[in-house]
């Protein structure tokens, strides 16, 4: 409805878009910074390509940054309110994400000839050209040579001057969505608070933006977003998926009484954990960032020797590089978490875009019979919870354990609820005690769990020896015994699987009643709640299972999964999930895939589940 020309609406999407060069991820992230202080609920998706700066005006070289903002938001959007192209490129690229009814904002300084030719155009209207509705709204801004004019006093160069116009675009969507200007220049403070030339310009811009939005209105009415609904008190932040893997590992390090430990090396997407966990020596958080991936996991690995709590972060690639050490972790059973920030492979792949494509390589991916622990982060602020149970889980149970996340979790960001310290559960170490130290060794573990007790050096009366090579399960000394090795094999299997006890039962939501359940697993949550809520509100009965322990699966999925006559399996890869629920639930499972390094849409589940 409108009022007083202003348009009231439940959730928005707005993105923007243009060369990687103009600021897109700065411009996206401070208008969710402004929508999160208002109240809103937030999610983005940064979408960004690989190269360090491709040809300026060219599709290659787009960067784009998807927010959606509202009440009841699970998603950054499958279709965009507003659609902010900086140059026709970006235009050529974005302009199927924009509503059939939305707004279209372009600078026109930008979409002259020799822009269009680089574009990649054909004819010299791109709007016909790409058969843009005329039910868009389209708002011609001149944004580059007004923001030239709004400096013209400030003595800078003109390449200087044409980076501003980003903000020129910041402040008119703060003012068609009524975001507080002042909140705006109170970022720009924390972005450019030591270069005070910059901040100067930049407010400049920003300010007359607003004002030029505000005093001529430009045909369209402004918008006003309804606040969060039912949120549970507390104090709330914005946060990315990155930062709140990282600051999950600090609450673990506290509530464990351990000093926490990272060895690293800088990959796309996972690099922010360790640039997070740098910044936090305060904390006692101890960083090595290594010559490459094996020297990362190897010196995390002594790291959990010598008692620390012990992570390493990668994506695929590295993932991959790390396996051998990885199963020196499970011999040796040290408490290892290994972060997996999942990308576009194989190979170097698709570094910026988000795939689930390491799930099997997680499960199996190591040479002889090596189960390892493996969960999934659903959500941009829940990677702090899973972040802390995964250190939970290693240091409980002596073992890697491998979290999932992925670049549009990590990358990505949403309205996290800050947690108080007292209000996370207690982590209890399994260290050896006074009870063991009679004739402890290496394979030293609790008769039912099957949890090695763990000493450290410098812990007397605890002199032991631990390697590599297979050991006596009575007195660990090296042997190759055949079967002596199946029952260490055994062993090593049962201290996993009973991990099954100590996490939640599968959760069913939706109408439980239905012949339909939707699996899904990881980052795909927010998608596949979405869909299943329409699917139900449309009149097609649905449920969802979702997972966030996948080895071992919960005790009762099994029990789920044989209650439905039909089972579709949503993931972003070719069916790696599905494929390994046939191994441990056998039966018939439908599969949605989709490999295209971006997330799920929607709308084309909800076209595919009413097929089923």
């Amino acid at each position: 409805m409108s009022s007083n020309d202003k348009t009231i609406c439940k959730d928005v999407t707005i993105r923007f878009c243009g060369d990687s060069g103009d600021g897109m991820q700065l411009t996206g992230t401070l208008f969710s910074n402004l929508s999160a202080i208002l109240g809103n609920e937030i999610a983005t998706f940064p979408d960004y390509p690989a190269d360090m700066r491709a040809p300026q005006g060219t599709v290659g070289g787009v960067s784009g940054f998807q927010v959606h903002v509202g009440s009841g938001i699970h998603t950054p959007g499958d279709e965009a309110d507003v659609l902010v192209a900086m140059n026709c490129a970006a235009l050529k690229v974005n302009h199927k994400i924009l509503k059939k009814c939305g707004v279209l904002i372009f600078d026109t300084d930008s979409f002259d000839e020799k822009n269009m030719e680089k574009a990649g155009y054909k004819t010299d209207n791109p709007f016909t050209e790409l058969g843009i509705s005329e039910t868009i709204q389209l708002v011609p801004v001149a944004l580059t040579s007004l923001t030239q004019k709004s400096l013209e006093d400030f003595g800078m160069d003109n390449k200087a001057v044409v980076r501003c116009k980003n903000m020129f675009a910041l402040g008119l969507i703060c003012w068609l969505f009524n975001r507080p200007l002042e909140q705006a220049i109170h970022f720009l403070g924390g972005k450019f608070g030591k270069k005070p030339d910059l901040l100067k310009a930049n407010t400049k811009v920003l300010t007359d933006g607003y004002n030029y939005g505000n005093n001529l209105h430009l045909n369209i009415s402004t918008f006003e977003v309804n606040r969060a609904e039912n949120l549970p008190k507390g104090r709330y932040t914005i946060i990315a998926g990155n930062k709140a893997t990282a600051l999950g590992l600090i609450a673990a390090a506290k509530k464990s009484g351990k000093e926490l430990f990272l060895g690293s090396y800088p990959i796309t997407p996972a690099t922010d954990i360790m640039h997070e966990l740098t910044a936090r020596k305060d904390m006692g958080v101890k960083v090595v960032q290594c010559e490459d991936e094996i020297a990362g996991v190897c010196t995390s690995l002594g790291a959990a020797f010598s008692g620390d709590l012990a992570v390493t972060s990668t994506s695929g690639p590295g993932l991959s590089l790390k396996s051998e050490a990885i199963g020196l972790g499970v011999m040796a059973e040290l408490p290892l978490v290994v972060i997996d920030v999942m990308r576009g492979g194989p190979s170097t792949g698709l570094p910026t875009k988000t795939e689930q494509t390491d799930l099997l390589q997680a499960i199996y991916g190591r040479n002889g019979e090596c189960p390892c622990i493996v969960i999934a982060a659903s959500s941009s602020d829940n990677c702090f919870n899973y972040a802390f149970e995964a250190c939970r889980l290693a240091l409980e149970n002596n073992t890697p354990v491998v979290l999932l996340t992925d670049a549009y979790l990590g990358n990505g960001s949403a309205l996290w609820r800050l947690p108080k310290l007292a209000e996370l559960p207690e982590i209890h170490p399994h260290i050896a005690t006074e009870a063991n130290k009679e004739g402890y060794n290496a394979v030293c573990r609790d008769a039912e769990t099957k949890v090695r007790h763990l000493a450290f050096p410098g812990m007397e009366g605890f002199t032991h020896r631990n390697c590599g090579l297979e050991r006596d399960a009575n007195k660990a000394t090296i042997s190759t015994d055949g079967a002596n090795h199946a029952k260490m094999v055994e062993t090593r299997a049962a201290k996993v699987a009973q991990v099954a006890n100590q996490i939640p039962e599968l959760k069913v939501e939706g109408n439980t009643d239905a012949d339909l359940l939707v699996i899904g697993w990881g980052s795909t949550y927010g998608h596949l709640l979405s869909a299943v809520n329409t699917m139900n509100e449309d009149g097609y009965p649905c449920a969802l299972a979702h997972f966030n322990y996948i080895n071992p699966l919960p005790k009762n999925t099994a029990e789920v999964i044989r209650k439905y006559k039909k089972v579709v399996v949503c993931e972003l890869n070719s069916g790696q999930f599905a494929t390994y629920l046939r191994s441990q639930v056998p039966g018939e499972y439908l599969q949605y895939n989709k490999v295209e390094g971006q997330p799920f849409n929607v709308g084309q589940i909800v076209e595919y589940l009413k097929t089923v």
